[in-house]
């Protein structure tokens, strides 16, 4: 089976489609708007990378480049003749892949954003999304709360194939015993990921134990930094927190595990990846009841779900860990079971190559 895949050669997201397909045995051709920066690709098997040339000087043309690289893709398609061509995110490649259309099979997967933000922010886009779920044959959600965001745009039949992880990678493993309780956060260092609610729960508790260790953890880069590394400042808990920066994603295990709680309160999600992650490893979550999470959170059972920009609500839920200690681990278990049950990589996988193959029958 050959497969066109219309997305960006360097998102993690991307990559970890593409070397499991790979793995499948499927011959993948990965066609990238943007360069590749990375040697990820060279040793998997079957898998050629092909990067759209375009020239955008500015902003104007820079919003005509997919007008410019479809005479390019189409030939490709002429000369590839893949089975299936598969756009990963609605907006862009989605709008590649509908413009090129052709009567090979075409599939849409939305991600989050493309969906959630692209429509409001960007001028028609709304419009630009209708167009491009029409053209599509097959629409694909990463999450069941998402379909009915999709469903303003489109009638047609939604399927759901969720980003899992690696529950190999992702697991518990063997914790040093210390009288520190950690707040832990992995995630873009942006507004829309609530990481300012956090800093603010978190000094709450922080104030509320005068005699605990209390510290928290903050992973990840971004264009709030300063402002977020200024608020810990206001508030007198710099002694308190640290912001650790890019972590690699094979690294990702060890830092999970090293929380006492993982908290995430986004003002938005599509699907709760960082919390399947650590829940997969066992870790206990807070979240905010932003979509993504109200459907991976099974909520008093593998963490607690909190309301929006409400640092105090979260700042009771991290206290009840701090109180129960025993809690954090019962939720920990229940969180792995959860994962495996629902959000495992591997099965995630059969169920796109089950859609492919019926696609083709």
């Amino acid at each position: 089976m050959k497969i066109l895949l219309l997305s960006d050669v360097n998102s993690i997201h991307t990559k970890r489609w593409v070397k499991a397909l790979s793995e499948k045995d499927l011959e993948i051709i990965l066609f990238s708007l943007s360069p590749n920066n990375s040697d990820f690709y060279n040793n998997l098997h079957k898998v050629k990378i092909l990067e759209g040339k375009y020239e955008a000087k500015n902003s104007v043309l820079s919003k005509l480049r997919y007008l410019n690289i479809v005479p390019q893709l189409k030939k490709l398609i002429r000369q590839l003749q893949p089975d299936i061509i598969h756009a990963h995110y609605a907006s862009s490649y989605g709008l590649l892949g509908a413009l090129t259309k052709t009567s090979i099979p075409y599939i849409i997967s939305v991600w989050g954003s493309d969906i959630y933000d692209f429509p409001n922010i960007v001028p028609f886009g709304k419009n630009i999304i209708r167009y491009n779920l029409k053209k599509a044959d097959y629409i694909l959600s990463t999450s069941h709360v998402m379909v009915n965001e999709i469903r303003k745009y489109t009638d047609k039949p939604i399927r759901v194939t969720p980003f899992g992880v690696d529950t190999e990678l992702f697991k518990p493993l063997c914790k040093v015993n210390t009288d520190e309780f950690i707040i832990g956060n992995v995630k873009t260092l942006h507004p829309k990921y609530g990481i300012d609610v956090l800093i603010k729960a978190s000094a709450i508790v922080i104030k509320n134990n005068p005699n605990k260790k209390i510290r928290l953890e903050i992973y990840g880069e971004g264009p709030q930094k300063k402002e977020l590394i200024q608020l810990v400042k206001s508030l007198r808990i710099a002694n308190k927190v640290n912001f650790r920066g890019f972590i690699l994603n094979n690294k990702l295990p060890e830092v999970y595990n090293s929380f006492s709680v993982a908290v995430s309160l986004s003002n938005s999600e599509s699907f709760g990846v960082v919390a399947v992650e650590a829940m997969a490893c066992g870790c206990p979550v807070v979240t905010s009841d932003a979509d993504g999470f109200t459907e991976v959170v099974e909520n008093c059972t593998t963490g607690f779900i909190v309301p929006k920009g409400n640092p105090e609500s979260a700042a009771k839920a991290i206290q009840r860990f701090i109180d129960a200690p025993l809690l954090g681990k019962a939720m920990g278990i229940s969180g792995r079971k959860r994962v495996l049950d629902l959000y495992d990589w591997n099965m995630n996988v059969e169920t796109m190559l089950n859609i492919y193959n019926e696609i083709l029958n």
